[in-house]
């Protein structure tokens, strides 16, 4: 293998980032909301009310900057 292989920091981000997402998403629905809707009250208000601590959701979601979350989401929605 003579190849250099690149590596991104971004990339380890994304995934994490992610998986947080599927996490909190899985506590959110476990606890009879709207993922979808409390996952944009969050980001729009900063407010972590909006998200359950039902498995640490909250403070899973806390953990990253609501610009880096949606960074995420709207790179995934254009499929960069």
């Amino acid at each position: 293998m003579e190849e250099t292989k690149s590596y991104q920091a971004g990339d380890t981000k994304r995934v994490l980032i992610e998986q947080m997402l599927k996490e909190v998403i899985e506590a959110l629905e476990e606890r009879g909301y709207q993922p979808i809707n409390q996952l944009v009250g969050y980001l729009m208000s900063g407010d972590p009310g909006y998200i359950s601590s039902h498995k640490e959701a909250r403070t899973k979601i806390q953990k990253y900057d609501r610009a880096e979350i949606l960074e995420f989401l709207l790179s995934t929605y254009r499929g960069e």
